[in-house]
């Protein structure tokens, strides 16, 4: 199964998550951190990622929807499933496969925010570029890319292609 052209390799991804693991590692020494996937895209970031951070971790998922089965997101965001660990006066650093809209990153935030962190940020494997609709700061991006809609590494397209290794554009003619 092929999803079109390769936009970022296994290898980059391998390397950048390693980078980013080594960065969140240094920000919160000596903490024990609650890092939350964003169930279903997140998995297979979240699960390298955290291969890579040297503090104690703990791991929790919540499962959104805002996209259906279309490529554009829809704009209302849904929780499918909530978090089961409490995170007042918790380090949560929230996983996210990619950020486009923001819609979805700020709702989250705003959510989670309300429950009494002593710290939130967001890591994600890709931003796309100008494709906010909301401001998005996110601490930790993997890689920032164009307005392609994108498959593999947990990203889907009607839930297929997320088990390749790599990133793909999308070949809608397929």
């Amino acid at each position: 199964m092929e999803a079109g052209r390769v936009l970022i390799s296994e290898e980059h991804i391998a390397r950048r998550l390693r980078e980013m693991g080594e960065e969140i590692s240094r920000d919160y020494q000596g903490e024990t951190l609650l890092v939350v996937g964003v169930l279903r895209g997140a998995f297979m970031v979240m699960a390298d990622l955290a291969r890579h951070i040297t503090v104690p971790v703990e791991f929790d998922f919540m499962a959104v929807s805002s996209y259906g089965m279309s490529t554009k997101t829809s704009g209302v965001v849904r929780i499918l499933k909530d978090l089961d660990a409490e995170i007042t006066d918790r380090h949560v650093l929230l996983v996210e496969d990619i950020v486009d809209s923001g819609l979805t990153y700020d709702y989250l935030l705003r959510t989670l925010r309300l429950r009494g962190p002593a710290s939130i940020e967001m890591a994600t494997l890709l931003m796309k570029e100008g494709m906010q609709q909301v401001p998005v700061e996110t601490k930790y991006v993997g890689f920032t890319i164009g307005p392609e809609f994108v498959v593999g590494y947990g990203l889907d397209h009607q839930q297929l292609y997320r088990n390749l290794p790599y990133i793909g554009v999308l070949d809608e003619h397929a």
